[in-house]
């Protein structure tokens, strides 16, 4: 059988496939649908400092190819996480990544150093995609000053892996992937959405309450992997990628372009059991390839230049 397992900061996978943050809940919610410990990694919603009710609705619409959403990052905080929602995770035997995020750098930090002591708590990943209250609603991840400084603070309260989720949203992705590493990231992942809005044209009101939304999809898959591919060619550390990623053909896509791994979301909605079948289908093309490592196939893009 193919061998699909890797490591990323250290941190052994049995799998390269991850289940992104904010698509999955608290994976209970899936557990009918599949073996969860068949996964590579379970990224957990987003886990702030304390709870958080999200956006008014409307906050999710379908678009022609993926949807739009403005949830706002609901959560019961990061005392309920632990009282309410880890037990059911820890007692799985894959890989746990909780994804934090915050107002303020300084919420960061305590959100990963009230969770660091938790043995089956692998790693953390930074959800830069909220704004900064003190810097004028700026994203943590729109400047690379700013992100290396949160990303050296959080690298200051933990020794476990931390992954930097960062938006597209930017002029250069790769200069705000060069600050996360040099502030001590272990990765990132990449990429969280891209804005975009919908108008109802009966009404001409915007679909979504706040009339902007994170667009995810397939729709987006080829502007993640040309993000991807840069983020490969300039960071020493490895990119896990997420945009669209429906099968293992389009996962595939993303390996050649450099990822270590990738993460489903927007592909949990449609199909609850998509992760395995992607898992199901690398092991497949693993085979028709005649690999015997999934690794072997990992930024073998042949770009004819």
């Amino acid at each position: 059988m193919p061998d699909l397992t890797l490591e990323i900061a250290g941190l052994k996978l049995d799998n390269p496939v991850m289940v992104a943050s904010g698509t999955f809940g608290y994976a209970r919610e899936f557990e009918s649908y599949m073996d969860l410990n068949r996964l590579g990694a379970i990224i957990t919603k987003t886990v702030t400092l304390e709870p958080r009710p999200g956006n008014p609705p409307p906050r999710i619409a379908e678009t022609p190819a993926g949807m739009l959403n403005s949830i706002g990052l609901p959560n019961v905080g990061v005392e309920r996480f632990c009282s309410e929602k880890l037990p059911y995770l820890t007692a799985l035997s894959t890989r746990i990544v909780v994804n934090v995020a915050g107002k303020t750098g300084e919420d960061f930090v305590r959100v990963v150093e009230r969770l660091d002591s938790i043995e089956r708590i692998d790693a953390f990943e930074l959800n830069y995609s909220c704004p900064n209250v003190k810097q004028g609603g700026l994203s943590f991840s729109a400047d690379p000053v700013l992100a290396q400084q949160v990303t050296r603070a959080v690298r200051q309260a933990t020794r476990k892996p931390i992954f930097a989720k960062l938006t597209p949203n930017v002029t250069s992705i790769s200069d705000i992937g060069l600050a996360v590493q040099d502030g001590g990231a272990d990765a990132v992942s990449a990429i969280n959405t891209f804005v975009g809005m919908s108008i109802d044209v009966r009404t001409r009101r915007p679909v979504l309450s706040t009339v902007t939304g994170g667009l995810s999809g397939p729709a987006i898959r080829p502007l993640a992997l040309a993000k991807v591919y840069e983020l490969c060619k300039r960071l020493d550390i490895p990119v896990i990628a997420i945009g669209g990623i429906m099968s293992a053909e389009d996962a595939l896509e993303f390996f050649f372009a450099g990822a270590k791994a990738v993460q489903v979301g927007t592909a949990n909605f449609v199909d609850p059991d998509a992760a395995i079948k992607i898992i199901d289908g690398l092991d497949h093309h693993c085979r028709v390839l005649g690999v015997d490592r999934f690794t072997e196939l990992i930024g073998t893009l042949d770009t004819g230049l």
